[in-house]
């Protein structure tokens, strides 16, 4: 790092190392640098590739944000969900989880219009893709990723907590009596994949797309959980992938959300206390700590190896030395 970049981008917090297999995957000299602050709480990042740059969301904020290292953090879009009167009914009223679509499109969770919706970059205008279940209302969409390979190819998976509901399970809006993780089949289909998690929230699926990842951001059980999945993407096993109550016990900042799978198959996950790296055996290898609850996380750069982190307030980056499973 230059002594110019040191001035831009203060390095902040740390990385523990649980096991000499994070060198090789974080060098150990790497640190963590804080690009942007001033967010109410910071989710949903999507890197953009052909415009180097960054989207994402300040979800109570009602703000998307764009960051570029040219321009810095720019609002991109506000409001970024609800946009009628004032209301009561939003906890958090904003866009929440993005990804990109195969053809490189934003797709976005929108908490605020309770659906998953298409935002065309250049109009800023959003489509709706999918808002209801069997004739009911979504609670909030909060994180969803789309499938690229196979018969499922441009299928999208996503979690509903009521997250963006004031009251949460006790918003009288709310429409669905559970918090589900659904598949939205090329056709237009949707179904159930788990309707028994108490608040489902980031996923991932590993690099073949056999298995699923879904982070439950529950305090009272906070795991991350994986799916074996059939021919037609719908669970045909269901297990604790990764039991983080310890950390959260030992007092690490936040909890199981947002997930990332490496070309590897390891998962970045946040959790309790920054950044879990995590082998596909659940082997806990160490965390990236900046000091706050890291809600989301997503690998960027033209060579996708820098790992960029909402976390809390601000917005961050660390270098390493692998890429995301998805470009």
């Amino acid at each position: 790092m230059t002594a110019e970049a040191a001035v831009k981008y203060p390095a902040i917090g740390k990385i523990t190392r649980l096991s000499p297999e994070l060198d090789q995957i974080i060098a150990p000299d790497a640190v963590i640098e804080q690009l942007a602050d001033g967010i109410t709480w910071a989710e949903g990042p999507v890197w953009i590739w052909e415009e180097r740059c960054l989207l994402f969301s300040d979800v109570p904020g009602n703000v998307m944000y764009r960051w570029s290292e040219k321009d810095g953090k720019t609002v991109f879009l506000k409001p970024s969900g609800y946009d009628g009167p004032p209301t009561k009914v939003f906890r958090e009223p904003g866009v929440n989880g993005m990804t990109l679509d195969l053809a490189g499109e934003v797709v976005v969770c929108d908490h605020g219009n309770r659906a998953v919706s298409r935002l065309d970059r250049a109009t800023k205008k959003k489509t709706v893709i999918v808002d209801r279940y069997q004739g009911k209302r979504f609670n909030s969409p909060n994180d969803v990723i789309v499938a690229r390979q196979g018969a499922l190819r441009d299928a999208i998976y996503f979690t509903d907590p009521p997250y963006g509901l004031e009251g949460l399970n006790d918003s009288p809006v709310k429409e669905l009596a559970f918090n589900g993780v659904y598949l939205r089949r090329p056709s237009g289909e949707v179904a159930v994949v788990d309707d028994k998690l108490t608040f489902p929230n980031g996923l991932a699926l590993s690099p073949d797309e056999k298995r699923l990842y879904v982070a439950v951001s529950d305090p009272k059980g906070p795991v991350i959980m994986a799916y074996d999945l059939g021919p037609d993407g719908l669970p045909t096993s269901r297990t604790v992938f990764f039991d983080a109550m310890d950390l959260l016990k030992a007092g690490g900042p936040g909890l199981p959300d947002g997930l990332r799978v490496d070309a590897r198959g390891r998962l970045f996950a946040t959790g309790p206390g920054g950044v879990l790296v995590l082998t596909p055996e659940a082997k806990l290898l160490g965390v990236i700590e900046t000091g706050f609850p890291t809600a989301n996380c997503v690998f960027g750069d033209q060579d996708g190896r820098t790992l960029y982190l909402t976390s809390n307030h601000l917005l961050a980056r660390v270098r390493t030395n692998t890429t995301g499973a998805v470009r």
